[in-house]
């Protein structure tokens, strides 16, 4: 049967100066090793730089590796003049404060955490004086996992130049023995063969990778900035169908379970699909392109059913069927014919999957429910925690959810939660070109139950990780952990009890000994225990509310700081040479990503997490991403992002007072402060005229700049990596999108402090429907009446649906789609418009729907050129930031003007009424 990869990703260093390109002539790379040790599938990794600067000058020099988002760092050091400047792992509060410190010096505290579809990246740098050398050792530790049969070794390197010594180092040790063992990868070529040497007896395996200078320009992505491509080592350890493997060492054990050779339980199975507007285009393609494949692996003893939603659910069949010939035919005509439109509403069509599932009870089956979603819920029941509460009534523990969020529209933690709460797990799929290859990916992970109610019994052992599971699927295992009591071996004694078709077995071996690791002190199976305790007590946590959640909290936080994991609750706080700033490393959560702010002025180390370019804009143009910047200040030309809490700090910007009503035009004397009673209250105002009333807020007095605050546009580039990105000096107001065959249209009102965004935005819909947003109110208008909103509220005027979240606001009429989301910086919040669907009609107008650019770079030196529509733009290397999503990213831009940007004038976008 196929099986696949589950990876660990080492990737290499990228080490550069601020956006430019590493010149030879100023600092050398002169060693570059990476280190893996996997001992019973847990890997510790050390990847150790050296650098020389060779200039006369002091540099900054930069350490840049991206590592797996499921590992924890452990370790950071720097050494300098015989100096070693260690990390410390910290409680987040703790570094915050650290953090915070820093800035309110007006010192630099940049840091980033982000996620793509398996790595995070880790960066620092530091400031080396002339023809001195520093070291960067940075660790991290990872449990392996295995998903289809196999484990996936994958080291990237990029070192962005040759390195005279550079190896790679890996050492596998599995007392189970070898099934296979092999290497592949982009680096893995004919070219590089004699590179790579591999060894290994039936326990041990070693692969070297040494390729010369020369070599390290020979590889297909490879060139004379040196080596662009992964290494990736794959194994699999030998198995039986006893009671797996169990190691101990120094009053702690760990147990993989994993038979092979059992025979497959027939399964039940419901996909549930959205088949919303925002799934239009290629998405929807894909989808059923892998939907029509795993339909096609569908075993005849297995029963399923097909369900798609959008503000309706249609029913395939209204039962489950079996997979045999006929009823696979007619499933794949209907899943061939699945369109995007309408609204989504999720609730419901879980509801109903989980209905079939509970009517089909069939013994000796193992049933599963798999939701496919790729946006928010819009209509039905809205309220995420209602969703989360019904659903998991409905389930009420009898069979896992899966639920598969593609794109980055959707509220990941949501379906995460979700998941955790009905025994499953949750999986982003990315916008890709190999989407479909990722959907049908997930399916074959669970497409062959072999056991169900598995109990992992310990006697004599306590602390224990998890021990029950629902399901376990061929290609797979099962990994818990625990203590020992007293250390007594004697007394220690392990057991599986479950079910395999509809008879009950046992796995124990009450001859067999534990395996010990020696008389040699070891930790690491201490440490496998602590790290699958950590990442199952973050699991726990985002399930549950109140003391037991703060609770559960504190635990993984203990543990945490007691091994110096750098988790979702630490963070590290880098020491360096006296005279240079103090940075903080955080860790960041899936679909989830803090802000970066960093202040370049007099700053000499900075450190941070970034994302790979792993995020695809679903049109030409993902609009609108501003940095705000402390022009107070001078700032060089590759400037990272400046700090807003320093600058907020020095503007002395004070609350917000009270809100007045008013209208744009004619209001016959309407005003009056609004108060609490009023909120969701429907004011009817029979003389007013049709005009948009809003809301407008009383502020405090603000501090003005020396010079006017710029807000950051992006632009998206079409076959370009680096996207553009243009300044809008503030406050203007902008035609955002204006459909003029629909009566549709948007408009905003950017700030004029630097809280980043815009601080109105108006959508007007023919005469009669208006809705202005601002960050505190809603306010709708249908022909008279006039509502407003705050709280998580749906809120319905004529063909306009809006629905108020925590952090957004989703708008909708017709086949239009666009969300407003509420970001907050130290305090001060903004919002910013993304176009979820566009209309299927072309005649938009609006920053909104300015296409994707075009360009070519025509000139390096002495100043960059790029040419677009065959004007020359001189561009600088800069940064941005990403607000359209609700977790920001920042990326590198190419800087220019806005009118060569958008290839008309900036003044064709700016208005004068909302």
């Amino acid at each position: 049967m196929e099986r696949s990869v589950v990876q660990i990703t080492l990737f290499g260093l990228l080490l550069s100066l601020a956006s430019t390109l590493p010149n030879k002539d100023d600092w050398d790379i002169y060693s570059f090793h990476i280190n893996s040790t996997v001992t019973s599938r847990y890997a510790t990794t050390v990847i150790t730089s050296r650098v020389a600067n060779r200039m006369n000058e002091s540099k900054e020099i930069e350490f840049h590796v991206r590592i797996p988002k499921n590992a924890f760092i452990s370790k950071f050091r720097m050494f300098i003049d015989g100096q070693v400047y260690d990390g410390v792992v910290k409680a987040k509060e703790q570094a915050q404060q650290q953090y915070s410190e820093a800035v309110s010096r007006g010192e630099s505290a940049g840091l980033v955490s982000s996620v793509g579809r398996t790595l995070e990246e880790f960066k620092t740098s530091v400031t080396v004086a002339a023809h001195k050398k520093v070291t960067f050792e940075l660790t991290y530790e990872e449990l392996m996992k295995r998903t289809r049969g196999k484990y996936e070794l994958q080291i990237h390197a990029r070192p962005m130049q040759p390195v005279s010594d550079f190896k790679v180092d890996v050492h596998i040790q599995e007392e189970a023995g070898f099934s296979f063992i092999d290497v592949k990868g982009g680096l893995s070529t004919k070219a590089l063969a004699n590179a790579i040497t591999k060894t290994h007896t039936d326990k041990e395996a070693w692969v070297y990778f040494y390729p010369t200078v020369d070599q390290q320009k020979m590889c297909d992505s490879c060139s004379d900035q040196g080596m662009n491509g992964d290494l990736v080592i794959v194994y699999d350890v030998n198995r039986d169908n006893g009671l797996g493997h169990i190691k101990k060492s120094d009053g702690y054990f760990v147990h993989h379970f994993a038979p092979s050779d059992l025979p497959r339980v027939p399964k039940n199975v419901v996909f549930v699909i959205d088949q919303s507007g925002s799934m239009s285009g290629r998405k929807i393609l894909q989808t059923r392109t892998a939907l029509i494949h795993i339909l096609n692996d569908l075993a005849e003893d297995d029963h399923f059913g097909l369900i798609t939603f959008d503000g309706n659910i249609l029913h395939w069949k209204r039962e489950l069927v079996q997979a045999n010939g006929k009823n696979l035919e007619s499933a794949k005509n209907f899943a061939s014919n699945i369109q995007a439109r309408g609204s989504t509403d999720i609730n419901e069509a879980v509801l109903q999957g989980a209905r079939m599932l509970n009517d089909h009870s069939r013994e000796g089956s193992a049933s599963i429910l798999i939701l496919l979603t790729d946006g928010d819920p819009t209509s039905g029941v809205t309220n995420l925690e209602n969703i989360q509460s019904n659903v998991r009534q409905a389930i009420a523990g009898k069979f896992p959810l899966y639920c598969l969020g593609f794109g980055f529209d959707v509220d990941f933690k949501f379906l995460e939660k979700m998941s955790l709460q009905n025994n499953g797990v949750a999986r982003r799929i990315y916008e890709d070109s190999d989407a479909d290859l990722q959907l049908k990916g997930f399916y074959e992970e669970v497409a062959t139950p072999l056991l169900t109610d598995v109990t992992m019994i310990y006697v004599g052992g306590t602390n224990l990780t998890q021990t029950n599971f629902s399901q376990y699927y061929n290609g797979s295992e099962i990994v818990v952990a625990g203590e020992i009591t007293d250390n007594n071996i004697e007394t220690f004694t392990p057991q599986v009890v479950a079910i395999s078709s509809n008879r009950r077995i046992i796995f124990s071996n009450p001859n067999e000994t534990v395996e010990s690791t020696g008389t040699v002190s070891d930790d690491r199976i201490q440490r496998v225990w602590a790290y699958l305790t950590v990442k199952q007590l973050l699991d726990k946590e985002l399930q549950l509310s109140g003391p037991e959640k703060e609770k559960v909290k504190k635990e993984a936080l203990e543990l945490s700081l007691k091994y110096s994991f750098v988790t979702p609750l630490t963070s590290m706080v880098v020491t360096k040479p006296p005279g240079e700033n103090t940075d903080v490393l955080h860790k960041p959560k899936e679909g989830e990503t803090p802000q970066r702010w960093q202040s370049r002025v007099d700053q000499s180390f900075s450190i941070q997490y970034l994302a790979p370019s792993s995020r695809r804009s679903s049109g030409g143009v993902t609009y609108g991403y501003p940095v705000l910047r402390p022009f107070s200040r001078q700032l060089n030309h590759h400037s990272h992002l400046a700090s807003v809490t320093d600058v907020m700090e020095k503007q002395s910007i004070g609350g917000y007072g009270g809100y007045s009503l008013s209208g744009i035009s004619n209001t016959r004397g309407v005003q009056g402060k609004l108060r609490g009673k009023n909120i969701g209250r429907q004011v009817v105002l029979p003389d007013v005229q049709p005009a948009v009333v809003h809301l407008s807020r009383d502020t405090t007095t603000l501090e003005a700049t020396d010079v006017p605050v710029l807000h950051r546009f992006l632009l998206k580039a079409e076959n370009q990596t680096v996207p553009l990105c243009f300044d809008v000096s503030g406050p203007v107001r902008l035609k955002l999108l204006h459909y003029p065959s629909r009566e549709l249209s948007v408009n905003g009102e950017l700030d004029s402090v630097t809280n980043g965004g815009f601080s109105r935005i108006f959508i007007h819909v023919k005469d009669s429907q208006h809705v202005e947003i601002d960050t505190n109110w809603v306010t709708v208008r249908d022909g008279q009446t006039v509502t407003y909103y705050t709280g998580q509220d749906r809120i319905t005027a004529g063909s306009v649906t809006v629905i108020v979240r925590n952090n957004e606001i989703d708008v909708a009429t017709g086949d239009m789609r666009m969300v407003i989301i509420v970001h907050e910086n130290n305090g001060p919040k903004f919002l910013w418009p993304v176009l979820r669907q566009r209309p299927s009609d072309n005649n938009a107008e609006g920053l909104l729907a300015v296409e994707a650019a075009v360009y070519e770079e025509v000139q390096q030196a002495p100043v960059r050129k790029l040419k677009i529509k065959n004007q020359e733009a001189d561009v600088t290397g800069e940064m941005v930031v990403d607000y359209s999503f609700a977790s920001p990213v920042s990326m590198n831009c190419w800087l220019m003007s806005a009118d060569s940007a958008l290839q008309r004038p900036l003044s064709q976008f700016v208005i004068t009424q909302l």
